[in-house]
């Protein structure tokens, strides 16, 4: 995500606030609304004009463009309305409106509300590697080693990309994912972490799962998948397109790429995109903070 034009900053602050419309909001709900974009650390309301407030807010997370991209979402997402997808789609075509001549869309992708880019003749939504990705890392996992080596798969998939290696930068998408849900998930279960993981894949009858649980060293990205869905932490529609990037992934087999004969080509890897920043997303909002430091080491990428 470009950093955003101040008069565009201004609009999104009229819109958000909404004085003397129908969904106003008063000082104490924008904060509110920062938390529920898990802001880190969101400023308290001081009482100040409200307009103005918000578009300071703003300002001081243009370096942070991770938080600027969720609170949007966020104001897009029908989960924070009571009426649910009524306000948000009308707020998702105001928002988009105002980010139009910053090249930038508000879209569904995997049913979640995603930040993507026009095309130069704004027909069509692009998406790209998330924003400001080391950080909104680091607010997920503890463990630093974890986070670089996760950042490493992330610039070796750009060194495919800008190479024209499209096939391995898909499979490089597939192993973050990987890597992201296994951190994310034994950080913050002991039970996971310690007994290995019980089988709650989604795609099998429960008669056919099976009763032996994976050690964290040999779960599949599928049950990393659907653990995270069965912990609620992933929504249904991500998980599916989740799963998709998974078969992308499985492609690293010469044996599936000569059956299946598929065709890389960059907007294969833009479309994976998407549903990791949906992914993304979904974990910033939903999964618990960790209740004690892990040490470093005891969570393994793989």
């Amino acid at each position: 995500m470009s950093e955003l034009d101040p008069r565009t900053l201004d609009r999104l602050a009229e819109l958000i606030v909404d004085i003397g419309g129908p969904y106003e909001r008063k000082g104490y709900e924008l904060a509110i609304l920062l938390e529920h974009a898990k802001w880190e650390d969101p400023p308290l309301y001081d009482g100040s004009p409200r307009v103005p407030w918000l578009r300071e807010q703003f300002e001081a997370r243009q370096e942070h463009a991770g938080d600027i991209e969720r609170l949007l979402c966020r104001v897009c997402d029908p989960i924070e309305y009571d009426d649910g997808t009524a306000t948000a789609d009308e707020f998702r075509r105001a928002i988009n409106e105002r980010l139009a001549p910053n090249w930038m869309v508000i879209t569904l992708v995997s049913g979640r509300p995603v930040l993507g880019e026009l095309t130069a003749d704004g027909s069509d939504t692009t998406f790209a590697e998330p924003p400001d990705l080391r950080h909104r890392l680091e607010t997920l996992i503890t463990d630093k080693e974890t986070v670089n080596v996760l950042m490493g798969r992330i610039e070796e998939t750009r060194i495919c990309v800008s190479g024209g290696a499209y096939r391995m930068a898909t499979i490089g998408i597939g192993t973050f994912i990987e890597g992201l849900l296994l951190a994310v998930l034994l950080e913050r279960d002991d039970d996971l972490r310690t007994n290995g993981f019980p089988d709650v894949r989604q795609r099998i009858t429960p008669e056919k799962r099976s009763k032996q649980r994976k050690d964290a060293d040999w779960v599949s990205m599928e049950l990393l998948i659907d653990t995270a869905f069965a912990k609620n932490w992933v929504q249904l529609d991500a998980t599916t397109f989740t799963h998709a990037i998974r078969d992308f992934r499985n492609f690293i087999h010469p044996r599936k790429e000569i059956t299946e004969q598929p065709q890389f080509d960059a907007d294969t890897v833009m479309l994976c995109w998407g549903p990791v920043q949906a992914l993304l997303n979904d974990l910033e909002q939903n999964v618990p903070p960790l209740a004690a430091t892990v040490k470093s080491g005891d969570v393994r990428a793989q």
